[in-house]
């Protein structure tokens, strides 16, 4: 009997454990961490974002600004107060942002309007053939035929998105607007350079060395912006030095923090982490403001937070659909940065990421996701620049004709009863709320973006 006993209770124990180890296996599979490491996590895939729906037509309800069908659809432009922004600034051509993703879908409705032109690949050559087709490196930039970009893919001018993932990309940066059909952009006045660097029917590809040959790309044929979804875990010495070359020419980069579901102050993810001044990290949150469960946050790696919940944008072949993840708000802050230095053409890099993490929205929801405990606010990032204060939060107090900055746009112009100056007290607190956002950490532990701590940082 009590043998019997004693088999059983064995039995049971075995039983806990193995299933128990099974359990722990299967989610170890089905959740990755970002403490593994992978040639998939060196390759710098972009990040699993997936269509949840996709149709070739969008609901017809006009936007009081623009004719586009679908603004009523997009609860991150309402949420970033893009309306108000437009009512500042549409953006301009002269703003180039260099997508580097999957490619794009060159004859979509929506975006082949704002797709950048290489001028030296445009036009006549002197026998009366088109540069964009004559087999001819016309502008002498080791490139043949790249008029709206380059596919490091195939090492050719063919730009076809296999994927879906860079045309949406492309969509909630620069989609047109005004055209009636589809969408509009964060910024509906942009030129979009598209670098492929990742197919997904091309297996085995090296796309960590076609990251660093986009980015390399980029710099040389002069971006103001480059927007990257992708990332990995592993420290990339040659990536970091090409992201430290545009940081050198004033190019922002604005990158993914990753939807691996991790802390990335603990597991660090490039290029997002790397500690360069030009770099900005996005994290996705929903319209309740709550970071994604899939997605990486971080107090000390990742800046802001950004719409990424069911975004709606441009799909290959026409059509429109939502996609979730990082990749969606990275978007939506470079259309932001597009937005600013459409209106501030003299701003750099780091000036332009000052302001819009500084003039985001405070949310207690988002303190212990982000640095800055803010979500953007595309109003708020143009409506300061004419406030009189400098890119380092300088306030010009007698700057002439200075309106007072709030967030409602109905709210009159007032002063205190006692004479003091709203405004001058407005910016002033702007000031040093820039100066918070942007100041260095008291916690001293070793900077990211070297393998030896010996990097750039604030």
């Amino acid at each position: 009997m009590f043998s019997r006993k004693l088999w059983i209770a064995a039995g049971g124990v075995a039983l806990v454990f193995f299933g128990g180890l099974g359990v722990y296996i299967y989610q170890s599979e089905q959740s990755p961490s970002r403490t593994q490491s992978s040639k998939k996590d060196s390759n710098r895939l972009f990040e699993n974002s997936f269509i949840t729906s996709q149709t070739d037509k969008v609901e017809d309800e006009p936007s009081a600004l623009f004719n586009d069908p679908a603004i009523s659809q997009a609860w991150g432009l309402k949420k970033s107060d893009a309306a108000r922004a437009w009512s500042i600034t549409k953006g301009s051509k002269e703003i180039l942002v260099a997508i580097i993703d999957t490619g794009i879908d060159e004859k979509h409705e929506d975006l082949h309007d704002n797709l950048w032109n290489n001028p030296g690949e445009s036009g006549k050559d002197a026998q009366g053939r088109d540069k964009a087709s004559n087999g001819v490196d016309d502008d002498g930039n080791g490139f043949i035929d790249d008029v709206h970009g380059w596919n490091f893919v195939g090492n050719n001018p063919k730009l076809d998105d296999n994927h879906g993932h860079g045309t949406h990309i492309a969509g909630i940066i620069g989609a047109e607007a005004g055209n009636g059909k589809g969408i509009i952009g964060i910024s509906p006045q942009v030129s979009l350079m598209v670098l492929k660097y990742y197919d997904p029917k091309v297996p085995g590809a090296d796309n960590l060395k076609n990251t660093v040959a986009s980015i390399k790309y980029a710099v040389k044929m002069g971006a103001n912006i480059i927007n990257y979804s992708g990332g990995g875990t592993e420290f990339s010495q040659e990536e970091h030095d090409a992201i430290q070359e545009a940081e050198k020419k004033g190019i922002l980069f604005v990158a993914a923090a990753g939807n691996e579901r991790s802390n990335s102050d603990q597991h660090h993810y490039y290029p997002a982490d790397y500690k360069l001044r030009n770099i900005i990290s996005v994290t996705a949150i929903d319209p309740a403001t709550q970071v994604l469960s899939s997605s990486n946050y971080g107090v000390d790696t990742v800046d802001i937070a950004a719409p990424g919940q069911n975004i709606l944008s441009c799909l290959p072949g026409n059509s429109y659909g939502y996609m979730t993840g990082t990749s969606q708000a990275t978007a939506f802050v470079t259309g932001a940065a597009a937005l600013v230095m459409a209106h501030k053409q003299n701003f750099n890099a780091e000036e332009v990421k000052r302001y819009i993490l500084s003039t985001g929205d405070a949310q207690t929801q988002l303190a212990s996701k982000t640095r800055t405990s803010r979500q953007l606010n595309l109003f708020k990032a143009l409506a300061i620049l004419d406030q009189g204060v400098s890119a380092t939060g300088v306030v010009a107090v007698n700057t002439q004709n200075m309106e007072r900055f709030t967030a409602d746009p109905n709210e009159k112009n007032s002063r205190a009863e006692d004479g003091v100056d709203q405004t001058a007290s407005q910016m002033s607190q702007f000031g040093r709320s820039l100066i918070n956002a942007m100041g260095s950490s008291t916690n001293k532990k070793t900077k990211l973006g070297t393998q030896q701590g010996t990097g750039e940082g604030f």
